[in-house]
């Protein structure tokens, strides 16, 4: 990468340590003890030291719940009860104005509002409307930020996934992970940086693909890990039968050694991208089956979690799981739960689905915070939009559906430095945003300042334009922080 790479805030370079320290062959043992790769020149091939943040972080690592399929906002956390007033009336053409609609409700004749079958309650020092179908969650309100004012410009599921998890509605482009794998490097030599787990509710489900974690135009070594529920956790891991653990070290070297004459040929960064890829695979054969193995968890946390945490694949499972990742110093790590799609039948389906995740969501709130690890640790969750406050299709008291709706919806965000309570407001409909509104640059913004990252300066040059997560916009949301 070019030499004139945008330099980390600190100014932080070998030089630089070394003088500021000013202790002689002390200074280097000590800096190569605090930033391992500090003397190995990786640094400077990937443009920015990783591990060296712009200014004091106030997290470590990043857990983010996805809820695929985009939960609706009136039914979980924006209480709405002029819904209910005005039930079956039509939208005002005041409140709806000139916004797009997706072609499901586009060619509706009529937009009667519909409140949420479910009733709301205050709960903690911030006073905080929960619906009843996260009594959990209630129970952790005064740990949670819940912010009421998200929007967005993508309307569909793809564009509207791949915004949050990329900051681009396009693909190939590097997901959050992926930026703060190479922004801050990995906490583990043994785990990646980078770690994405998949569950599927019960409700209609949208697809989740690769894209969603990819590396991008990043160095390979930065896309995210898919663990699954099979037998293998990662898959190919293990040696090949007849192969035994002293016989795969003389080959990765001698294939180490091959790549290296490679790589002095065509100066091809990916090739040493690839070798770091086997050290790392060599490494995870012994990290992996001991992260991954809950049955050393104490009876107390299984039924924290609940007795689906049992059940490789489930939410639960992966909250867990992600948790002792986690603790185990993985940087980031994203659980996709799909089947939020709730087009119709919503108060049957949305049941199901909170059922799935509320009282796993809370546990990893309780169970963090515990283990003296939710100050460090950012946990969020949320989906890639809202949902209107108008019935798609026919409805009726208990059996309605609603559409996408990106203008206004709710997420909520927990540790980190992230201070509890409620931002933001939307209008008395659920319509549109009246206070504080957060764009999802501001919330990607958001979270690289409280790992420590100016996101102005985590940049990459690729095809002579240099890129960012949050791309040319994005505002750190202050008041949030604590």
């Amino acid at each position: 990468m070019e030499k004139n790479i945008l330099e980390h805030g600190l100014n932080f370079n070998r030089r630089r340590f070394l003088s500021r320290l000013s202790l002689g062959l002390g200074s280097v043992a000590l800096g190569s003890l605090l930033i391992p790769d500090l003397f190995t020149g990786a640094m400077e091939e990937a443009g920015l030291p990783p591990g060296i943040p712009d200014f004091a972080p106030k997290a470590k690592r990043v857990i983010y719940l996805f809820q695929n399929g985009a939960p609706s906002q009136l039914e979980s956390f924006d209480y709405k009860p002029k819904l209910r007033e005005m039930m079956g009336q039509e939208l005002p053409a005041s409140i709806r104005g000139n916004q797009r609609l997706t072609g499901m409700t586009a060619g509706q004749s009529s937009f009667p509002l519909v409140g949420s079958y479910y009733d709301f309650k205050q709960y903690g020092q911030s006073r905080a409307w929960i619906s009843d179908l996260f009594p959990h969650t209630a129970k952790v309100v005064d740990d949670i930020c819940i912010i009421k004012s998200m929007h967005t410009e993508a309307i569909n599921h793809d564009p509207a996934l791949t915004f949050f998890q990329t900051g681009a509605q396009q693909g190939n482009r590097p997901s959050m992970g992926a930026w703060l794998s190479y922004g801050l490097g990995s906490e583990n030599k043994n785990l990646p940086a980078f770690t994405v787990l998949l569950s599927r509710g019960k409700g209609n489900g949208q697809g989740v693909y690769s894209k969603l974690w990819t590396n991008g135009f990043l160095d390979s070594t930065h896309q995210g890990v898919q663990f699954s529920s099979g037998e293998d956790p990662v898959l190919y891991l293990k040696d090949p039968e007849g192969l035994n653990r002293f016989e795969r070290r003389k080959m990765l070297d001698k294939l180490a050694e091959m790549n290296e004459m490679s790589y002095q040929e065509f100066n091809d960064p990916e090739i040493n991208a690839k070798v770091q890829q086997y050290e790392m695979a060599y490494r995870m054969q012994t990290a992996v089956p001991e992260v991954t193995d809950i049955s050393k968890e104490p009876d107390d946390i299984i039924k924290l979690y609940g007795p689906d945490c049992l059940v490789p694949g489930t939410f639960a499972a992966n909250c867990l799981l992600a948790r002792k990742l986690s603790e185990n110093g993985v940087r980031f790590v994203q659980l996709y739960h799909q089947g939020w799609d709730q087009h119709g039948n919503l108060p049957n389906e949305m049941a199901g689905q909170a059922k799935d995740v509320d009282q796993a969501s809370a546990a990893l709130i309780t169970d963090l915070k515990q283990r003296g690890l939710l100050d460090e640790t950012l946990v969020i969750w949320g989906g890639e939009f809202g949902r209107t406050n108008y019935s798609q299709g026919a409805m009726t008291k208990d059996n309605y559906g609603r559409d996408h709706h990106p203008r206004c919806f709710s997420i909520w965000m927990a540790g980190g430095g992230i201070k509890p309570g409620v931002y933001g407001e939307s209008d008395e409909f659920g319509y549109n945003i009246i206070k504080d509104p957060v764009h999802v640059n501001d919330f990607h913004a958001t979270v690289l300042n409280q790992l420590g990252l100016n996101h102005e300066k985590l940049t990459f040059k690729h095809l002579g334009r240099r890129y960012r997560l949050t791309d040319v916009a994005g505002t750190v949301i202050k008041d949030i922080i604590a």
